[in-house]
């Protein structure tokens, strides 16, 4: 039992542990608390990321750059440069905290290597301008009106020192030297991480997380309980390895369980099946984890009870989970072959399992057979023909 705890808070410690990296911040984690904006994008560098909405009837473009981390003492830039990936020509907005604390944010024509970072007009027109500075983080909100030339630019983005009022010279080594990627406001696809590509790479990471945990890990660890113990040489060992296969993909599941759920709040679209199952799954998983800890005792009066439902939910568990990844395969509408892969691997975990029941029949078959001949050979030998157990007569002893 002691053994049963330490593997399962080695699991939980796992799955914390991992829920703590994935929640690391992305431009699809973070909403505004009164704008919307279609697109994203996860700058590679200086830990920035820019939000916007092409508006093709009017010809504008609304944009959020935030730039998190930073501090009241530092000016934040972002700008386009159709000219190429470089400071020089950069038409940019630029905020900082001016010295009665109030974000200030302008435009700058990046005319120069050494640029005054003075305000001047832009190339294109601005007509709405706004800053803010909050929790380490500033934000500068933007629309501006562009030809359809500068749809798809480059994007230049900066920070740097502020002393008396008076933006100073940026770094020039480091994150400073490559802040600069490209953008296309129409299909919202980004040289850093685009909202699209990032939606699509989390859906897949949370159909594969699903499948290999509730699809492949949850049965394996089933057929590992069922059939290992059969064989006396296996005791204990089976049920170590069932734990471990059992918690590792409670953990794995459960990081793929938020991932989706996570992906239903950010994208508003929620298939309620698939949704309502999944959450099904999370409470029958984590009543099986859990469980472990109150198993009793293999001569308690409630042991039948408890591997009555311990059988029954961990069975329902795997049920659910091959109709739900299947459900998830027509949601996401991946490539057929790993739909076929999966069946594959259905098929052969099917294939295994049969064989072993049958080899777990004959096993048990032949122990029940050998006991009843042991039994008929004492019998024999202890009370035929009248002999006592010691081999002789009463009147004889």
């Amino acid at each position: 039992m002691e053994k049963t705890r330490k593997i399962v808070l080695f699991a939980c410690l796992l799955l914390v542990s991992f829920l703590a990296s994935s929640s690391a911040q992305t431009c699809l984690n973070h909403s505004f608390s009164n704008r919307q904006y279609a697109n994203c994008s996860d700058l590679p560098a200086l830990n920035c990321f820019l939000h916007w909405t092409y508006d093709e009837a009017a010809g504008t473009v609304e944009v959020a750059f935030r730039h998190n981390g930073t501090t009241s003492s530092r000016w934040s830039a972002w700008g386009i440069n159709p000219s190429g990936p470089s400071m020089l020509n950069t038409q940019a907005l630029v905020a900082y905290v001016n010295s009665s604390g109030i974000p200030h944010a302008f435009t700058t024509s990046i005319d120069s290597m050494s640029p005054s970072m003075q305000q001047s007009a832009l190339s294109f027109q601005v007509p709405s301008l706004s800053a803010e500075f909050e929790n380490n983080e500033m934000r500068i909100f933007a629309v501006m009106r562009i030809s359809e030339s500068l749809l798809a630019t480059n994007q230049v983005w900066q920070e740097g020192p502020v002393s008396n009022d008076q933006l100073m010279i940026h770094p020039t080594s480091g994150d400073n030297m490559r802040s600069t990627a490209s953008v296309n406001f129409l299909t919202g696809q980004s040289g850093g991480t685009s909202s699209g590509s990032s939606r699509t790479r989390r859906r897949n990471v949370h159909g594969v997380l699903n499948t290999v945990s509730w699809g492949i890990l949850m049965p394996l660890g089933a057929i590992t309980a069922r059939y290992m113990k059969v064989f006396k040489s296996a005791d204990p060992a089976w049920f170590y390895l069932h734990v471990v296969c059992q918690t590792s993909a409670y953990a794995v599941g459960v990081a793929g369980w938020a991932t989706g759920i996570r992906l239903g709040s950010d994208s508003g679209v929620t298939h309620n099946p698939h949704r309502n199952i999944g959450i099904t799954l999370f409470c029958l998983g984590t009543l099986q984890v859990f469980a472990l800890l109150l198993r009793p005792n293999k001569d308690h009066k409630y042991r039948l009870y408890w591997n009555i439902y311990h059988h029954s939910v961990g069975y329902a568990v795997i049920i659910l989970s091959i109709i739900n990844i299947f459900d998830g395969f027509d949601i996401l509408q991946p490539d057929d072959h790993w739909e076929r892969i999966y069946i594959g691997i259905l098929i052969f975990l099917g294939v295994v399992a049969t064989l072993l029941e049958g080899i777990t029949w004959y096993i048990v078959l032949r122990r029940k057979n050998r006991g009843s001949d042991t039994d008929k050979r004492s019998h024999s030998i202890n009370g035929a023909n009248g002999v006592n157990g010691f081999g002789a007569r009463e009147q004889d002893v």
